[in-house]
């Protein structure tokens, strides 16, 4: 019932958006939900076999538009938020890494500084639309600073709920009592559960009486350890679990890559293979639950034909380290790597009379694309970034040739991933290991797991790539890793610069 209900609501909604009269002039809301960690192959929308259940999420696509290739510009969290907030990929703002973190190192090489926090001199989308007219809310995990001036509401949000300097709910967990520096949850009821009171604090928000256009990011800390959910979840996840019963043959596989010094850190590391961990399958549940009774209140509070609505995740599931609660079959490696496994997200977007309720789209996009779309539809002038608007992709309009997309990871990631470049033209995806300069070229459309390297196959192609990735780096000024003693010969200057 409660799914026929919410299928009848939501086909409500895509006639109400097709309807001329129906339209109003002014702006649009907006509304962008972030969730950490979550894989692409973590919602049913991309993956029949997932283990997790997301009918929400699943029925927000049919209402909308799935981007089933998703990219967030790192590997990691706080640069690609970064991108969301700016529009700009990591490279060019030196936020290659996660906030505030001590950078890992092996035996030969130190890996690059980066710009801890969000830049000032970088101009968020929440200054840009409250500048314009727009109220402004944000809830959830921020981790884009620790400094006064670098918080949500010093960067353009004029409400903030739980947006910390933290990359993960501190004492407490999801469950009240929560860290007491979390804004707005100092008093909350003891057992409260941090993505329903988020969800709540987002409607409630949402449904004064005000007449100016919104912007609200709901930004869940869900799916990131500490891994904690629901018990009743939790109980019946395990059932369905204990009924699959893999083998640990079957539910571990090894990736033989890691970096030098990973194996002494993680010497049991391996990657999860199979979905079948019953507590992050409660986390990823309640998190599906609320964004449903989100996407719920603005279609009930008669906003639906006047809201784009746009669903993300800050990169890839976390599956080779600190738990690997999931797997990201058929994609290879996780969080902090460069195989789409690390990248590749969830997108899904709601643009009231932009695009085709229901559609898949393969046309690469990217959070600083999210940023761009964003101030299109806001109708403010295009701002020079690094990403489009999707609104000519939504309408059967892609770019004439394809793109180039890139991302810049010159770290030691926790998870094991080597420092790294990497770029995606059309089907075909380059990646260069920083250390020696190895490559791997892969075409994406026969090979999405990224298990056969044609590097030997097509040179010249790869030639191409490499080229033009390193133009790239060049024309943002790229930051790289320190060799300690001889220089490595293809590596770039290490540049040393401070922008703050």
């Amino acid at each position: 019932m409660k799914m026929l209900t919410r299928s009848v609501a939501l086909a409500l909604a895509i006639l109400l958006c097709d309807r001329p009269e129906a339209s109003e002039p002014g702006p649009p809301n907006i509304v962008l939900i972030i969730a950490d960690d979550l894989g692409w192959a973590d919602v049913g929308v991309n993956n029949p076999d997932c283990f997790y259940s997301t009918p929400e999420l699943n029925a927000f696509a049919a209402s909308g538009t799935n981007f089933t290739a998703g990219y967030a510009t790192s590997p990691v969290c706080s640069p690609s938020r970064v991108s969301l907030m700016t529009g700009r990929d990591p490279a060019h703002t030196a936020t290659t890494s996660w906030f505030w973190t001590k950078p890992l190192r092996n035996a030969s090489y130190r890996t690059a500084t980066y710009v801890n926090q969000l830049p000032l001199s970088e101009r968020t989308v929440a200054e840009l639309l409250r500048d314009t007219g727009y109220r402004t809310a944000f809830f959830g995990k921020w981790h884009l600073g620790h400094e006064a001036d670098r918080s949500p509401d010093a960067r353009g949000f004029e409400h903030n709920i739980g947006g910390t300097w933290r990359g993960a709910p501190g004492k407490g967990g999801y469950f009240a009592p929560y860290a007491p520096d979390m804004p707005g949850l100092s008093e909350a009821p003891e057992g409260e559960h941090l993505p329903a009171r988020l969800t709540d604090e987002a409607i409630a928000w949402m449904d004064r009486d005000d007449d100016r256009p919104f912007f609200l990011t709901l930004s869940y800390y869900s799916v990131h350890t500490p891994l904690d959910g629901r018990e009743d979840l939790i109980e019946d996840y395990q059932v369905r679990a204990d009924k699959l019963a893999y083998a640990d043959d079957e539910r571990w596989g090894d990736e033989a890559q890691v970096w030098p010094g990973a194996r002494e850190r993680h010497p049991t590391r391996r990657v999860r293979e199979r979905q079948d961990h019953a507590v992050y399958a409660a986390m990823v549940d309640a998190m599906d639950e609320h964004i449903g009774r989100l996407i719920d209140a603005i279609d009930d509070q008669g906003l639906a034909h006047r809201t784009l609505v746009i669903f993300t995740s800050d990169n890839g599931g976390l599956s080779t380290a600190e738990g690997s609660p999931t797997s990201n079959l058929p994609l290879r490696g996780g969080k902090g790597w460069l195989y789409e496994g690390g990248v590749r997200v969830p997108l899904i977007l709601r643009w009231p009379g932009i695009g085709v309720p229901g559609a898949a789209i393969s046309e690469p996009a990217t959070g600083a694309d999210v940023f761009a779309t964003i101030i299109d539809a806001a109708g403010l002038d295009p701002i020079s970034g690094d990403g489009i608007s999707l609104r000519g992709v939504l309408s059967n309009d892609p770019p004439p040739v394809p793109r180039s997309i890139f991302w810049h990871y010159p770290h030691y990631s926790n998870q094991g991933g080597h420092p790294g470049g990497a770029i995606r033209r059309g089907n075909w995806k380059l990646i260069q290991r920083y250390e020696d300069g190895m490559l791997e070229l892969f075409d994406l459309n026969r090979d999405i797991g990224e298990r056969s390297n044609l590097i030997e196959a097509r040179p010249q192609l790869a030639n191409e790539l490499v080229s033009e990735l390193h133009a790239y780096l060049r024309r943002t000024d790229a930051r790289f890793l320190r060799p300690k003693g001889t220089n490595n010969p293809w590596l770039p200057p290490y540049k040393q610069g401070d922008r703050q």
